[in-house]
């Protein structure tokens, strides 16, 4: 009526997407409604593999979006996770409690971890449906892994830039969520982009990567940051190359036409990754293509040609607990302190030894396990957060998770992720199936809220929270432990010792060895 304002529409179960119209499922206790498995992209089988991902072609009706999609493809050797995989694997799934689609809530869209070569968005611990409650509009979806997602050759090149066709499924997503998103309740312009592990990385990845500008607004790293490890800088654009080279003059005969006809399972058996094998530089992952991923993520960080948006990040104290496999050797002090030696140049043995002790086999042990640690995860968050608060005006904030409980036993990689999402599953990965208590609830409350807090308005901080101050040249970091408090960095001599191996940003190529 003329000079009245219409009632907004209200929302139901079934949503229509640009492609076609979706029915989730019965909303939750809390009012929230899942959709899951809805495509965002073709499947990238047949003539498809190894391409840029390509629209989803619509379909009439009105499509079920009840069950997750198929996962990618896991390269891991014996991977025990259960649940469908295939090549078809560009799906996503979205949670939402908004009652109308025109409330515009914040959404935060989730990077799933493993390496790039393992995981699923249909991960219990990663279920959205908790943290929607809270207020957002979730969105997680697969990705291409391992040889699928990340083989660079010369030929496909000659099609368009190869190399990194996870990490343009990923862009894909976003692209997505930037389109769609609205008819769910959601605010494409208030998007935060989150992940942990691998999926950090991506986060830090696509900070760095021009085509990601205008896709998201704020960025969480849980335990990763530029795609670096323990034997140096993400593979340069030859070096992803000649890997590309070699599998397929091994398994095609070097043509590519002969790979995409072979079927994918035997192919992807052909590329297995174990954690025995450096995931950065001894897999089909992430690398610079010139494309995607212009240049060393954290040379892009120290000359400020990153994204120039919020971030919000961090890192686990036991972050090497799945890693050890990478870790010097440290049978014996003396093996530690000569393969230290090796790695670092005896020049520098004085410095790394007084944060490294090695003066009996059992601190040798320890030292190994923390450096592998530092290595892996913790030092590029570090970087990440010292050079993006010194090359943009940003909002800064770092956190250290550090809690222990009988339900999280060690402050592992990946431990702190039921939390994030409030769904508290069995912490597996350290062997713990014990139910978690109040304390545990407590904690998850917390984080969820800051998380909620930092992608509504770019600061965690609000009534009811212990305060959380930004990171600046102090470099106290936020303690999510027993106690919650600011603290002075616990690592900062290490990771600076560790950082100063970095020469315009990038890690020294002689760590490959």
């Amino acid at each position: 009526m003329h000079g009245s304002i219409m009632p907004s529409a209200r929302m139901g179960r079934t949503i229509r997407t640009q492609a076609g119209q979706v029915r989730g499922a019965v909303p939750d206790g809390n009012g929230v409604l899942a959709f899951r498995g809805i495509p965002y992209a073709a499947p990238p089988v047949g003539s498809l593999r190894w391409r840029a991902p390509q629209a989803p072609t619509p379909w009439s009706g009105v499509r079920d979006a009840l069950d997750f999609g198929a996962a990618s493809l896991s390269s891991l050797e014996h991977d025990p996770r259960p649940g469908p995989r295939s090549e078809d694997c560009l799906t996503l799934n979205v949670w939402t409690a908004a009652k109308a689609p025109d409330e515009k809530r914040p959404v935060m869209v989730w990077i799933h971890g493993g390496g790039f070569q393992f995981g699923s968005s249909a991960n219990p611990a990663t279920d959205g449906s908790v943290l929607a409650a809270k207020g957002v509009v979730i969105v997680s979806f697969n990705y291409r892994l391992g040889l699928f997602g990340f083989l660079a050759h010369p030929d496909l090149d000659t099609q368009a830039p190869s190399g990194n066709f996870g990490l343009q499924d990923q862009l894909a997503a976003l692209r997505w969520v930037k389109a769609n998103i609205a008819a769910f309740g959601g605010d494409p312009g208030n998007v935060t982009l989150f992940g942990e592990s691998a999926g950090a990385m991506a986060v830090g990845l696509l900070m760095a990567s021009p085509l990601a500008r205008g896709l998201f607004h704020k960025a969480i790293g849980q335990s990763g940051a530029f795609w670096d490890g323990r034997h140096g800088s993400l593979q340069g654009f030859d070096e992803a190359r000649a890997r590309g080279l070699a599998f397929v003059r091994q398994h095609g005969n070097g043509s590519i036409a002969a790979l995409r006809a072979m079927p994918a399972e035997p192919l992807n058996a052909a590329a297995p990754w174990s954690f025995a094998r450096d995931h950065v530089t001894q897999a089909f992952s992430p690398s610079i293509d010139r494309y995607v991923v212009p240049d060393v993520p954290a040379r892009r960080f120290l000359r400020g040609e990153q994204m120039h948006i919020p971030l919000l990040a961090g890192w686990n104290s036991a972050e090497e607990f799945p890693f050890m496999p990478l870790s010097l050797p440290a049978h014996s002090a003396q093996a530690f302190r000569a393969a230290a030696a090796e790695l670092f140049g005896e020049g520098r043995m004085a410095d790394f030894q007084k944060l490294y002790p090695d003066d009996t086999d059992a601190e040798a042990r320890a030292s190994a396990a923390a450096l592998t640690g530092d290595m892996v995860v913790g030092e590029q968050c570090w970087q990440a957060l010292r050079l993006h608060r010194s090359s943009t005006r940003a909002p800064v904030y770092a956190y250290h998770f550090s809690y222990t409980s009988p339900y999280t036993p060690i402050a592992s990689h990946v431990t702190e992720i039921p939390f994030v999402f409030g769904t508290l599953t069995p912490q597996r990965i350290i062997g713990s199936t014990t139910p978690p208590d109040d304390a545990d609830r407590a904690l998850a409350e917390a984080m969820m809220s800051y998380w909620v807090n930092f992608a509504t308005r770019g600061n965690p901080n609000a009534s009811g929270l212990a305060p959380w101050p930004p990171h600046d040249e102090r470099d106290l970091v936020h303690v999510l432990g027993t106690t919650i408090e600011a603290r002075p960095n616990p690592q900062a001599d290490r990771f600076a010792f560790l950082g100063s191996f970095r020469e315009d940003g990038m890690l020294p190529m002689r760590w490959r060895a």
